[in-house]
């Protein structure tokens, strides 16, 4: 069996916190996968791919997961065993990563650690460090940190409960030990980090407040990772952002116009993978928000996933995005209640997407939106039915010149639909009255009426 790394702090997928470094590129690294029973790998196998991580082979166990070592103890020493006694050639040369299927305790991601003297990584590691490799934001840095460091703690406690002895020289002082030095260090970063994550979410929401004072409206853009919605954002609005067919390309938020319609604002936030732990999912609380808080959530899903791995995406969106977070009661009323878009129509047939259509009526999504982002199919029912969700049904604001108990001028009165609403058509007469076909909210008809009595008609 291999025997435990002399250094203590290179275990378990530490992200670097203690190794003075996080590792961000990860690219040609060689690993093991561990699974218990006939679980499916595809995700996890589709996350190591995105980072460039080859896995060379599946070692697969029966049976329930042991509470200390995932693995039975005799069958991590034959791991140990045959990856002490690779020679070149064999397929687990170089192998320096093993990877649990699992969101892992930190007693088993230890335990595993100290089997095998390689680092190791369960699900919820694997994520962070493709979320490390991918924030490039300084919002995205600054939640995905606090979120590995949250996750490093965990395993830094666990050591600390293992390790009652062995204080370093010239390290810490005072009859602190090493562990407890790190852990007091990465305690003080962390209390810095979500500081500046609260004025970062102060300031987001500050912004929210000042759209809304403006008039505009937002449509917020949720989904399984890689479901679409950076395409689709970038195809609504026309604004380039970074699109790739891997998961959690996009982990910040990015705000834009959708065309043709400057009183509308989309914002495309991070994807989302099943159980990911609520600490995890909380670092990104704000980032979420901006989706939540949107006076219209689009949730998106890819067509040509099966079935099944449809139904699992739709209802892990809305576990973890829609259910978990604080959401004002406003916004479960009917108005608000997310619209279904249908992404990637161009990938499958007809028979196949009836048949995603019959399983979202069997779930109660009755309504729904189909878009393709590669040909433009869909684009233009899916905006009206944006604008009809955010402003009811396009209406006729009639004008009449001044009057001398009215004498403001006309162009005043424009002025504020035009501010307030999305206007489609403008026709002026010649005897002075204006007709405006224009999408506005039922309170902001009702302000325009009560400011200009007899001098509006809104049809």
């Amino acid at each position: 069996m291999a025997q435990p790394p002399e250094d203590p702090f290179v275990v378990a997928g530490s992200g670097g916190v203690v190794l003075g470094e996080a590792r961000t590129n990860h690219e040609g690294r060689r690993a093991l996968l561990l699974v218990r029973g006939l679980e499916d790998t595809n995700e996890l196998r589709a996350l190591a791919i995105t980072m460039g991580i080859t896995i060379v082979e599946t070692v697969v166990q029966s049976g329930h997961s042991d509470p200390r070592t995932y693995f039975g103890k005799g069958r991590l020493e034959d791991i140990a065993d045959e990856q002490n006694s690779t020679m070149t050639g064999h397929p687990w040369e170089a192998v320096d990563l093993v990877i649990i299927h699992t969101n892992a305790t930190p007693r088993q991601l230890v335990g595993v650690s100290q089997a095998l003297g390689v680092e190791v990584w369960d699900r919820v590691r694997l994520l962070l460090a493709l979320f490390t490799a991918h924030a490039s934001s300084v919002e995205a840095r600054t939640q995905v940190r606090i979120a590995q460091l949250q996750s490093d703690r965990t395993i830094l406690r666990e050591l600390a409960n293992q390790q009652t002895t062995g204080e370093r020289a010239g390290y810490g002082g005072g009859g602190i030990t090493a562990l407890q030095g790190v852990l007091a260090n990465l305690n003080r970063e962390l209390t810095n980090l979500r500081r500046r994550q609260k004025k970062q979410a102060n300031a987001q929401r500050e912004h929210r407040r000042q759209r809304r004072r403006s008039g505009a409206m937002t449509v917020g853009f949720v989904g399984y990772t890689n479901a679409g919605k950076s395409s689709l954002f970038q195809h609504l609005s026309g604004k380039k952002v970074l699109v790739e067919d891997q998961l959690f390309s996009t982990l910040e938020t990015t705000v834009g116009r959708m065309e043709k319609s400057p009183r509308i604002l989309l914002a495309d936030t991070i994807g989302f993978i099943d159980n990911i732990p609520n600490a995890t999912l909380s670092a990104f609380k704000s980032t979420i928000a901006e989706a939540i808080d949107a006076d219209l959530t689009l949730l998106l899903l890819d067509t040509s996933d099966p079935l099944p791995e449809l139904q699992r995406k739709l209802e892990t969106t809305r576990r973890e995005v829609l259910e978990r977070q604080e959401i004002e009661p406003d916004l479960l009323e009917e108005q608000r209640s997310p619209l279904v878009v249908l992404t990637k129509i161009d990938k499958v047939t007809g028979p196949q997407y009836r048949a995603v259509v019959d399983r979202l009526d069997l779930l109660g999504f009755h309504d729904h939106v189909p878009v393709s982002s590669m040909t433009g199919e869909g684009m233009e029912a899916l905006q009206h039915v944006i604008r009809e969700r955010l402003f009811g049904h396009p209406v006729l604001v009639h004008i009449h010149p001044p009057t001398p108990t009215s004498p403001d001028a006309s162009e005043r009165i424009v002025s504020e639909v035009y501010a307030h609403g999305m206007v489609e058509e403008d026709v002026r007469s010649e005897g002075g009255l204006m007709t405006l076909k224009v999408w506005i909210a039922t309170s902001k008809q009702a302000q325009l009426l009560d400011r200009w009595k007899g001098r509006i008609d809104i049809k």
